[in-house]
């Protein structure tokens, strides 16, 4: 039976095998603090590729030091990281998915001893109050993205994800909440646009592969940016070249959000629409015939799993059996063919 869910979705050069995607969700597993591949990652990602994703974006990737959430965190700030990515980028292909990366600089988000960053000293809930980063300070951060994409490409990734999501720092510039400057980085939407502009612009100097934006699309206070302003900054990014908006919401500041099984389905429905670009969505989605639903009726392009994958790294095969899509391009691993 053909299912949409399991139908190929291709952008520019790179054909993904089918619509499910693991979300990038942070580890923490680097145990010498230096940002590399750990044995833990060799295992935990090329898993759920034989389990049958069609695209793997490993965890948020500090784009340097301070840009990290945590000590633990995956790093891509030296050529040093370059090897460890190589060999996990090799063993997620190798089992059928395409590799992609999210980069990332935590902001005031970062909990580090060190000075943290971010666009207005202003702190996220209790934690520590940042500095007011300066505009040479912004214009080594976007070098460092840029750093960080030509390291993406050495190591083979398929896919580079942007992080300008859930409070970090990309997300902070945008929000009026965690905003407050008064140059041309800050104030009217146009300025605070301007940073995930240069990061995008420096991204492809490096970079001509799929090109995704994580965006946090709504921020549930008042004051706060919604999916309006999302759809314009949407439009923006297809301008720009940016092929697919990954549509999550929240986490720029403290908030109270109704959660339900794909909750945030209707922001990725309405940037899709109304701003004519591919996007994914995320969100408690668990169900096999929901994931289906939402790609069938073009809701989103494609579905990202989150926590669904931590507790069954087996869910795409699993779903391809329950919605019966199994077939030439749906299979598992010979070795498990007898379990399915």
């Amino acid at each position: 039976m053909d299912r949409k869910l399991f139908s190929p979705f291709t952008i520019k050069n790179t054909t993904f095998r089918n619509r499910v995607v693991m979300s990038p969700m942070c580890m923490y597993s680097s145990p010498n603090q230096d940002g590399k591949v750990a044995d833990w990652h060799l295992v935990h990602y090329p898993t759920r590729a034989a389990g049958g994703v069609g695209l793997i974006i490993i965890e948020a990737t500090a784009i340097s030091p301070e840009g990290r959430i945590s000590y633990q965190d995956l790093g891509i700030w030296d050529d040093e990281h370059i090897e460890g990515l190589q060999r996990l980028v090799s063993l997620i292909q190798q089992n059928g998915a395409k590799a992609g990366i999210q980069l990332a600089h935590a902001g005031r988000k970062a909990n580090l001893e060190e000075t943290i960053l971010a666009p207005s000293a202003i702190p996220f809930d209790k934690m520590k109050t940042p500095k007011e980063v300066n505009q040479a300070e912004i214009r080594q951060i976007v070098q460092k993205f840029r750093d960080a994409a030509r390291r993406a490409k050495a190591a083979g990734f398929d896919v580079i994800e942007i992080h300008a999501a859930h409070g970090y720092l990309i997300n902070e510039f945008l929000s009026p909440l965690a905003n407050h400057r008064e140059d041309e980085y800050g104030g009217s939407a146009d300025n605070r646009y301007r940073l995930l502009s240069e990061v995008i612009e420096a991204v492809q100097q490096e970079w001509d592969g799929p090109l995704f934006v994580r965006v946090s699309a709504k921020d549930y206070v008042e004051g706060g940016s919604n999916v309006e302003d999302y759809i314009d900054y949407s439009r923006r990014m297809k301008e720009q070249g940016v092929d697919l908006i990954d549509c999550s919401s929240g986490a720029v500041v403290p908030a109270h959000i109704d959660i339900f099984p794909g909750y945030q389905v209707n922001l990725s429905e309405q940037i899709r629409h109304q701003a004519e670009i591919s996007t994914g969505t995320v969100g408690l989605i668990t169900s096999p015939h929901h994931a289906e639903e939402i790609v069938s009726n073009g809701r989103a392009d494609l579905v990202f799993l989150g926590r669904e994958l931590l507790r069954n790294p087996y869910w795409a095969l699993n779903a391809a059996k329950e919605l019966g899509a199994m077939g030439a391009d749906v299979q598992p691993p010979k070795p498990y063919e007898r379990a399915f």
